[in-house]
């Protein structure tokens, strides 16, 4: 299994918490995004940096992903891609998508973004925190235990 980060928007707090599974585990993992982001110096972690542009490092993990490695993304379009390849997704709140719920999540996105599009002041998420955090270690722990 690889390990591949959403690294884009990838929130500071989860940093450690990844990098101490990363090393304690040996797992490969790729961090992929448009910028430079560090997650921690290890041997088993990859640096890619994709073109500028909407979407550039999405593609790029879709494109190396492969069945039952996992992705860490806030982006549900990413996610349902990522399913359709027989690999995992997790978000950095500590959902797991799977087969049976990223229709759900991705069609509750499509309509929220059709409300904000049509001029609608939605509120976007709730700030990220500790109880997210914890709650994304939980998930990613309990993935690791039981496919690693």
């Amino acid at each position: 299994m690889t390990l591949f980060i959403d690294g884009d928007a990838f929130p500071n707090l989860l940093k450690p918490i990844v990098f101490r599974s990363i090393e304690r585990l040996s797992i490969p993992t790729k961090v992929i995004a448009n910028k430079k982001i560090t997650i921690g110096n290890s041997e088993h972690i990859e640096y890619i940096i994709v073109d500028q542009g909407a979407d550039e490092a999405d593609h790029h993990i879709v494109e190396l992903c492969k069945k039952n490695d996992l992705v860490i993304t806030a982006d549900i379009p990413l996610a349902d891609r990522i399913i359709s390849k027989d690999a995992h997704a997790i978000d950095h709140r500590g959902e797991l998508y799977s087969t049976e719920n990223i229709k759900q999540y991705l069609a509750m996105r499509n309509l929220m973004e059709s409300i904000r599009e049509s001029g609608e002041m939605t509120s976007g998420p709730k700030a990220f925190g500790q109880k997210d955090a914890h709650a994304f270690a939980n998930q990613f722990n309990a993935f690791l235990a039981k496919y690693y």
